[in-house]
């Protein structure tokens, strides 16, 4: 299913590429134009950038009017090939760790699951190439990022662009594309701890004047990236597309991407046991019941011979861009996306106190076995004019977009009884269970089918050179068929809700002063209850919760183009949540609330040619405002609890310097405060930070040679709670890698 596609027809062209290239990959973050949407064109040493946060660049997913990341009203962050490639960063998930104020995790059935600003899952929209296939917790991969140019976050809620869901904020992993006029050869090969493996490369060539297409291939195979026993993985991806300018007025993007990815015996997480059974007990992660994280567990993995989850998707897409003349433009987005996704592994596991068969105590466990069929398209039209309404300067959207989404999901559920109880400290790994007698938690079939058709509009105004005003405001109907099917009796439970929601902003930028500039905005969201395509057939009946967000703050550079802040005040509130119903406690019922407000700043400085300081701090006051569970029958209240996953400070630091111009000596500092996995806040995950460095040194004039260590500090720490909420993800410990990068 998975690896037979892509092994023979990646491995060997990333190797041959990474092998035979020849050409300096930059050792730090290069200058690039704003308008460009490939990577780094001239390799440049350590030394100041004009705009060292692309405060002047464009990205596609804060707007869709063209505005630069100065003139936009919220806070916006990029992250280019070459920012990834400087921090030593490979992976969807770790690309997510680098973003300001967000952290993110390998949970089995959401890979690459984002935190950000107080909100998780569904609440964070991920698109590729501005489209939205459905919600971060069905879609999202921990894909190699080898193929992106570039990752565009725009934080806070934006329904108003992208529809339900985007409460939070968007991550939009922007592809590479053809260059015309360019030819050239890019290559990545490494090999490090843990016996991974990784290349890549990608070539541009011009066919013609008005023709240049583009191919990337990556492949990555560990024993496990977290170190962790019976848990190989494998990722590949292999994207090209073909660009078609027959004048500066009309191009034509036609593109394909395929990504595959295999997990064998899932990495669950650490179980946490009872400390008095403990060899090696930490303070990495305490439960009040006096559950805690063993350190001489950190290596075991309890899944059963044969569990593995995966995914192979594919994607399609067109692009028509054609400025028709008058200031008026249009633009029509095309994209069909197919995946198959399996998850068969042991979901949760309970510890059992020593027993005459296990004297040192045993985990029970239960199995699912879950598959994804997904099939989509989206069509989108949009038609744009930048001109003037009187003296003012004017730029507006109006667009329609249309999608359509068949989604069947398996959903098989086995007891604990399903499989045997495994020692904990030396787990006789047991056979993957077979047959379907076994599944009598559940066994049943989601299909659904989803149409949503999206009106959507902005506008930017300047009333002066300096003040613009900047709205936007999107209609959507969204009308889902779900059939739960029994596959064992063959019933069937049928419902067909409608949902039209709609979702708007508005806000300004004010340039107080040179390199300054001063915003605010405010805007709403909606989003489910949970999943659209996953919901029971009782959550499919709520309605949509709504959201609203307050935010403020600044943009500014200066010294000569050699540094740059942003900072950023925010609150996101959100209601209609799921709660208990306090006159029933057994009712599940819409009315609780949450909210999260916090700051944020970003800096990059670059005091000296050769030296270049960065950093980004986020502090988040995040609670459920009211919420109430069930717990034995008993109502309980949750109000003024943290929500799972939300650390209150997150920081990145790095610092670069190139020594005579040639060898450049990397530091950099990731930083996170405790969090909780549990909404009644009894399991806490202690805070952590972990330091990594790297030593570049030219080899060729056209090669560098990179060695990396991570967590230098072998620090041993709760990176994510995945499910149940006694499992946490244990970070990586401390590893090295030697990577050579090309380019010519």
């Amino acid at each position: 299913m998975f690896r037979s596609h892509l092994l023979a027809g990646v491995a060997a062209p990333c190797l041959t590429l990474a092998l035979s290239s020849s050409l300096l990959f930059p050792v730090a973050a290069s200058a690039r134009p704003a308008d460009s949407e490939e990577g780094n064109g001239a390799a440049i040493i350590v030394t100041g950038q004009r705009d060292p946060l692309r405060l002047d660049e464009r990205p596609q997913a804060s707007s869709r009017l063209g505005l630069s990341v100065r003139e936009t009203p919220a806070s916006v962050e990029v992250l280019t090939q070459d920012d990834l490639q400087l921090q030593g960063v490979r992976t969807a998930r770790e690309t997510f760790n680098q973003v300001v104020g967000a952290i993110a995790g390998n949970v089995p059935g959401n890979p690459a699951v984002v935190s950000l600003r107080g909100f998780a899952g569904n609440s964070v929209s991920i698109l590729q190439d501005g489209v939205r296939v459905s919600t971060s917790t069905v879609v999202q991969r921990d894909s190699n990022n080898w193929h992106f140019d570039r990752v565009e976050v725009l934080k806070g809620p934006a329904s108003v662009l992208y529809g339900e869901g985007a409460l939070a904020g968007v991550i939009n992993k922007v592809t590479r594309k053809p260059v015309l006029g360019e030819r050239r050869l890019d290559s990545l090969v490494s090999v490090g701890s843990f016996d991974t493996l990784f290349a890549a490369g990608g070539v541009n060539l011009p066919v013609s004047s008005t023709l240049a297409v583009r191919a990337d291939a990556s492949y990555q195979r560990s024993d496990s990236l977290y170190d962790v026993e019976d848990n190989d993985t494998f990722s590949a991806g292999l994207t090209a597309s073909a660009l078609w300018r027959p004048s500066d007025r009309l191009s034509l993007l036609v593109a394909v991407d395929h990504f595959e990815d295999r997990y064998t015996s899932t990495y669950q997480g650490l179980p946490l046991i009872p400390e008095r059974y403990a060899l090696r007990p930490t303070d990495a992660v305490r439960s009040d019941s006096g559950l805690i994280a063993d350190r001489a567990l950190r290596r075991r993995n309890y899944n059963p011979r044969g569990a593995y989850s995966g995914a192979d998707e594919t994607t399609v897409r067109s692009r028509l861009d054609w400025a028709v003349g008058d200031g008026w433009s249009v633009a029509l987005d095309v994209t069909g996306y197919t995946a198959d996704r399996a998850f068969l592994l042991a979901d949760s596991q309970s510890f059992v106190a020593p027993s005459a068969a296990f004297p040192v105590g045993s985990f029970r466990q239960s199995y699912q076995d879950f598959r994804h069929d997904h099939q989509f398209w989206n069509a989108r039209g949009v038609v744009g004019n930048d001109g003037r309404i009187g003296a003012f300067r004017n730029r507006f959207t109006l667009g329609v977009e249309h999608n359509e989404t068949d989604f069947v999901s398996l959903r098989q559920q086995a007891p604990t009884t399903a499989l045997p109880e495994v020692d904990v400290r030396d787990p006789a790994i047991v056979p993957l269970p077979t047959g379907t007698a076994i599944f009598t938690s559940g066994n049943v079939t989601f299909d659904s089918r989803l149409r949503q058709t999206s009106v959507f509009a902005e506008d930017a105004l300047n009333l002066t050179p300096k003040w613009l005003l900047v709205g936007g405001v999107r209609w959507d109907y969204i009308a889902l068929r779900r059939a739960t099917i029994q596959n064992v009796t063959g019933a069937v439970d049928r419902n067909s809700p409608t949902f039209n929601p709609v979702s708007w902003r508005a806000g300004t930028t004010w340039d107080a002063a040179a390199g300054l500039t001063l915003y605010a905005q405010y805007t709403t969201a909606v989003s489910p209850v949970s999943s659209i395509l996953l919901a029971s057939i009782a959550n499919s009946r709520f309605r949509l919760t709504k959201g609203r967000a307050y935010e403020a703050g600044f943009k500014a550079s200066g010294w000569g183009g050699r540094a740059s802040v942003t900072g950023a005040a925010y609150r996101i509130e959100q209601r209609d949540i799921l709660t208990r119903d306090p006159a029933n406690p057994t009712l599940t019922v819409q009315g609780g609330r949450q909210s999260s407000q916090g700051l944020e700043v970003t800096a990059v400085i670059s005091p000296v040619k050769a030296l270049r300081l960065s950093a980004g701090a986020s502090y988040t006051d995040a609670q459920y405002d009211e919420l109430s569970e069930l717990i034995g029958g008993v109502r309980i209240d949750r109000a003024g609890n943290r929500p799972i996953n939300v650390p209150s400070t997150t920081l990145n630091a790095s610092a670069l310097y190139t020594i005579a111009g040639k060898v450049t000596l990397g530091g950099f500092l990731r930083h996170a405060s405790a969090f909780y996995t549990d909404t009644a806040n009894t399991i806490r995950v202690a805070g952590h930070r972990v330091v990594d460095a790297s030593l570049s040194v030219p080899v060729a004039p056209e090669a560098t040679l990179t060695l990396r260590g991570r967590n230098l500090t072998n620090a041993f720490y709760g990176e994510y709670s995945g499910y149940p909420a006694t499992n946490v993800y244990i970070g990586a410990p401390r590893s090295f890698e030697l990577s050579l990068a090309a380019r010519f």
